[in-house]
């Protein structure tokens, strides 16, 4: 039986969502949709950049990083911005290259943000 740990972060939607930031279990984490809390009006590319390092900091907690994510799912509210958020996230994941889903959404809880992914990974041997 695989042992289930819940992951907070720091999102004031979790404890009114009833979510955790990622979840594990055994060998798999999986990250909740994050948003850019913290920088909700800043623009693409730095409510991207937050996205990824609340991302980073949940896959360390969880003990895992990157370098072992195998999907990511990004939603926009924006067309226009998929080659901003595209181009940071291959920057990171250019050699890893996860299975990537990204679609165009109406909004989010919080009407400021433009972006939100989530993410997949596994926990190393």
């Amino acid at each position: 039986m695989s042992t289930r740990t819940n992951i907070p972060g720091t999102s004031p939607y979790e404890p009114i969502i009833g979510l955790s930031r990622a979840v594990r279990i055994g060998d798999h984490v999986h990250i909740s949709g994050t948003g850019p809390v913290g920088a909700d009006d800043a623009d693409i590319v730095q409510q991207t950049e937050q996205v990824l390092s609340i991302i980073a900091i949940a896959l360390q907690k969880a003990g895992s990083s990157f370098e072992h994510v195998y999907r990511t799912r990004i939603y926009l509210t924006r067309a226009e911005d998929w080659e901003a958020v595209a181009r940071i996230h291959g920057r990171l994941f250019s050699t890893i290259r996860p299975a990537v889903t990204t679609l165009i959404v109406s909004g989010f809880v919080n009407p400021t943000w433009l972006v939100e992914i989530d993410a997949d990974a596994i926990i190393p041997s």
